[in-house]
């Protein structure tokens, strides 16, 4: 009877040592395929101006409005849109838009006038904001203004990530471009993918609607950087 019993517990226990020993195969062969089934990131082509206009404004020839889509959601890259909720400049006098009537998704709202004095805007246009600015360009050197400048940028524009930058147009991406590496930022890491106008993916967050004949934005849905500079110290 004995024996009987004995045996019994050494089949009970050899078959729980089978199903742990499968359990644990089975783990490892679910491991090597998550491995195997990894999808490695698209390497991103290096920085190409675009020709004529563009490529004066700095706009990309890989990836700008037309292939955009194709570089969404990466964890490698910052997305930041650099145009103000309302520009003081009257863009819809070139084709435009003065208000943030609309953003692709995963940008991030970081307004160029608030990070550079902007010159060499279209004279139809008119000036765009003209108040105070984390950094002044003068003859191609960026001098900063307060004591926490660089670190506002490094923040909003981190050095280890690739940079895609938006606006309207393109202009003031380019501008940004020009802070950005006049200040240290690798230009390879940096990409100007053009304009919110000319962008018509299917990731777009529509702002502007129209109600009673009027136009409205939903500023709300904005991921949106202000800077207020009445916080910051003003460097002597």
């Amino acid at each position: 009877m004995k024996k009987e019993i004995v045996g019994v517990i050494v089949v009970l226990v050899l078959g729980v040592a089978a199903v742990i020993g499968l359990g644990v195969t089975g783990m490892v062969i679910d491991q090597e395929q998550v491995v195997d089934d990894r999808v490695e990131l698209e390497e991103l082509p290096r920085p190409e101006l675009s020709g004529g206009m563009r490529g004066e404004m700095g706009i990309d020839k890989n990836i700008n409005e037309v292939s955009l889509d194709r570089y969404l959601g990466r964890e490698d890259v910052v997305y930041r849109d650099v145009r103000m909720l309302v520009d003081e400049a009257v863009y819809e006098n070139i084709g435009g838009d003065s208000y943030l009537s609309g953003y692709v998704e995963g940008f991030e709202v970081v307004p160029a006038p608030l990070l550079v004095n902007i010159s060499g805007l279209p004279e139809v246009v008119g000036e765009t904001y003209q108040g105070s600015t984390l950094f002044t360009e003068m003859d191609g050197y960026y001098s900063p203004n307060y004591e926490e400048s660089m670190e506002i940028l490094e923040y909003y524009f981190p050095k280890d990530k690739k940079i895609f930058l938006m606006c309207g147009g393109g202009g003031y991406a380019g501008m940004v471009k020009n802070l950005l590496v006049g200040l240290g930022w690798k230009a390879d890491n940096i990409y100007n993918v053009g304009g919110f106008w000319y962008y018509d993916g299917e990731h777009g967050v529509q702002v502007k609607h129209v109600e009673g004949g009027l136009s409205k934005y939903d500023f709300w849905k904005v991921p949106y950087h202000d800077i207020e500079f009445s916080y910051l110290t003003e460097k002597e």
